[in-house]
């Protein structure tokens, strides 16, 4: 039997596990949820329906698996525990600092419900959380760095797009090559904010804005581009769409550390992404991961998890013996 996916919301990252369940031939999708009009979303899986996310509830028996696609900011805080009261439920909750509340209010609801939740998916939180972890296990003398880039940071982009005079933008994250290569050359720096990344900036303008002044606010703004190096480009409307129409992103975890009873030889683990499509790749993790709730709900498991608590096996398509034979 495929497991029956729901999808809550149709943006990029809607579409995105759209495709990766097209994918994974043990897996249907059987609705799309949204809060617009039904008529007016064109999905791509002909044999789902389009449905209003206020009757969400009423498939609470026709799905296997409810993917929520909504944005951490301020759809999935809502989101997931309510829905994690009647489906096994996936999120790709990313503000690492509000996890652990996260994680508290879901897992209530997931235990009330008789239900499986998984939260914060993707690859960081998610792949790269898992390989953090797997190389502090293997090497408790070290030091860990995370790098992300060159890639497009959609909500630095957003807020660009939210300052006076502005029309569109895109903003790119980037590692610094000097400091990259100090870490993987063995050096274990101590690496300011600063120190790390420098962001880039492509703004289309509004007729009659200054530009100056929409420079300086980009480059002064706290929290997001305040303690880094800026570089704001202004470009026309069609420059952006020719050249900065995608979504690509990545980047890279590393942990060096030391073994030997004098701590004599030292090692580098490194683990890297290069994703042509950021919410694509993140739907392709999702989907993996909503074949680990569904196997784990019919085990009788309840409550809230994260890519700590799945076994890698779970992921899989391939059966346990498939997985020995050919991977291990």
């Amino acid at each position: 039997m495929s497991i029956r996916i729901g999808i809550m919301g149709y943006g990029n990252l809607g579409r995105g596990v759209e495709c990766a369940i097209r994918q994974n031939p043990d897996m249907e999708l059987a609705a799309v949820f949204t809060r617009r009009d039904p008529a007016e979303v064109e999905i791509l899986t002909k044999t789902a329906k389009v449905v209003r996310a206020q009757e969400a509830p009423d498939w609470k028996d026709r799905l296997d698996v409810m993917i929520l696609c909504g944005g951490s900011a301020t759809d999935l805080p809502v989101q997931t525990p309510e829905y994690a009261r009647y489906f096994n439920v996936v999120d790709s909750f990313d503000t690492h600092a509000k996890i652990p509340e996260h994680f508290a209010k879901v897992d209530a609801a997931a235990k009330a419900g008789g239900k499986v939740a998984v939260i914060s998916v993707g690859w960081d939180p998610g792949m790269f959380s898992l390989n953090r972890m797997y190389a502090n296990a293997i090497l408790p003398e070290g030091k860990d760095y995370t790098f992300w880039g060159r890639g497009v940071s959609q909500g630095h982009s957003d807020v660009i797009r939210r300052i006076e005079g502005v029309k569109d933008a895109k903003q790119y994250t980037i590692p610094v090559e000097s400091a990259l290569a100090a870490v993987r050359a063995g050096e274990n720096p101590d690496l300011t904010t600063r120190q790390k990344h420098t962001r880039e900036c492509f703004v289309v303008l509004k007729e009659g804005a200054d530009a100056a002044k929409v420079e300086q606010e980009i480059k002064t703004m706290p929290n997001y581009f305040a303690d880094y190096d800026t570089t704001v480009h202004f470009i026309s409307e069609e420059e952006l769409k020719r050249d900065h129409s995608g979504i690509p992103h990545g980047g890279f975890v590393l942990r060096s550390g030391r073994t030997g009873w004098e701590k004599e030889h030292s090692h580098l683990i490194e683990y890297s992404l290069k994703l042509d499509s950021n919410p694509e790749f993140t739907s392709s993790v999702i989907a993996a991961y909503a074949r680990a709730a569904y196997r784990l709900a019919q085990e009788g498991q309840t409550g809230c998890k994260t890519v700590f608590d799945i076994a890698p096996a779970y992921l899989s398509a391939k059966s346990g013996e498939e997985l020995r034979a050919s991977m291990l």
